[in-house]
């Protein structure tokens, strides 16, 4: 898969579930305002805890700092598109550039995973599997 992943014994497996995962949160983002269960919390936690974890994943997978910045663009930027669709499709939803600010707040935690101890978590956790 590249000298960007680290050097994990399934990089498929860890690669796709980060893909899922993404398309997990698109595809929650472009769902109807009435088919989106009630939560007991704030949407912009669920919007800082979805984008925390994708960025976090991308410090799991991948190896060079360049690619955890380009990764962590993209989700902004991804997270900025699904606003502006969520605006545009007539969902029962709205563009609301808080939840954009969330996005974005939860990419850079998620990116501060890399100066810690948990950045090779999953390349250990592999490595035990």
């Amino acid at each position: 898969m590249g000298r960007s992943l680290k050097p994990f014994k399934r990089p498929w497996l860890w690669a796709g579930l980060w893909m899922l995962a993404i398309a997990v949160v698109v595809i929650g983002s472009l769902l109807p305002g009435k088919d989106l269960p009630p939560l007991p919390v704030s949407d912009k936690l669920e919007h800082f805890a979805a984008y925390a974890a994708l960025s976090a994943g991308a410090v799991q997978l991948f190896v060079r700092r360049l690619s955890w910045g380009f990764v962590c663009v993209l989700l902004v930027l991804l997270g900025i598109g699904l606003e502006f669709l969520q605006a545009k499709m007539a969902l029962g939803r709205m563009l609301d550039r808080y939840d954009a600010l969330a996005n974005t707040f939860g990419v850079l935690i998620g990116l501060a995973t890399a100066f810690t101890p948990l950045r090779d978590a999953l390349l250990r956790l592999d490595r035990r599997l």
